[in-house]
């Protein structure tokens, strides 16, 4: 059954206007070989189908892009993707943006209403901006209000506590380290709203690519505390947006 055929059901009253939303949330899917893209991924869960670019082709890329296009999407967001995949998706979104740091594109035609709350972003150190921003400028995409506190790790605690005011200020902080990764207990142990803990691959031979990090920040003994993967920048800001938009839409 296609939208034409439940809305000509909904006229004749054979099933109700919210019946007919539901089966509409899960429509349309398009089938182009290697892809499967969901068109109304934004109408069930808040957001649009993310392309993640890593382990794709160009052409993969540029067909993923172009079929949006042809569909009329308006906001997309990639991740993980290359300097020539960006020079793609530019040809056919012009207004196309690069974010190189955290191997981020986005194109953004319609803005997402702006959520009220802050959410900040705190690093470690500076070799954990890559992953930073990748959080940072997702929760950007999706419509929140968005600072960073970079460069605050435990090694240095008074950085940390010259910037209290951002901890206190923010619905919801992003805690981004890797080493031994204690700054997601520390933050969690000065405020009472939610901790997005980032492990990230960032340290020496027995920091194990991260999991050291990991298995820290999920044996947090601050209470308030959630983990998401290694290296996760992208989970961690849409996990932020989540929790941020409950405190409505606003400046």
């Amino acid at each position: 059954m296609d939208v034409k055929e439940i809305l000509k059901n909904v006229k004749d009253g054979n099933i109700s206007i919210d019946e007919a939303a539901g089966k509409i949330r899960y429509m349309p899917l398009e089938d182009i070989k290697y892809a499967v893209i969901d068109y109304n991924r934004e109408l069930r869960v808040g957001c649009p189908e993310v392309i993640y670019g890593e382990g794709k082709t160009l052409e993969q890329i540029k067909g993923i892009v172009s079929n949006m296009a042809k569909n009329n999407a308006e906001n997309i967001l990639l991740t993980r993707v290359s300097e020539d995949a960006y020079k793609i998706v530019k040809e056919i979104y012009p207004g196309a943006k690069h974010y190189p740091v955290c191997r981020i594109v986005t194109v953004i035609n319609n803005p997402f209403p702006k959520n009220k709350g802050l959410i900040t972003v705190f690093s470690g150190g500076t070799t954990d901006m890559p992953v930073c921003e990748e959080a940072a400028v997702t929760a950007e995409f999706l419509g929140n209000n968005v600072e960073r506190v970079y460069d605050v790790g435990v090694a240095g605690l008074h950085r940390l506590l010259s910037r209290l005011d951002k901890i206190k200020e923010s619905n919801v902080s992003i805690v981004v380290a890797g080493m031994e990764g204690a700054l997601a207990s520390v933050v969690g142990g000065l405020t009472d709203k939610p901790v997005i803990a980032v492990p990230t691959s960032v340290g020496y031979g027995a920091n194990f690519g991260g999991l050291s990090s990991l298995l820290c920040m999920l044996n947090s003994c601050a209470s308030g505390v959630g983990v998401v993967n290694i290296d996760n920048g992208f989970g961690a800001g849409y996990l932020a947006n989540n929790i941020n938009k409950l405190s409505g839409k606003g400046d």
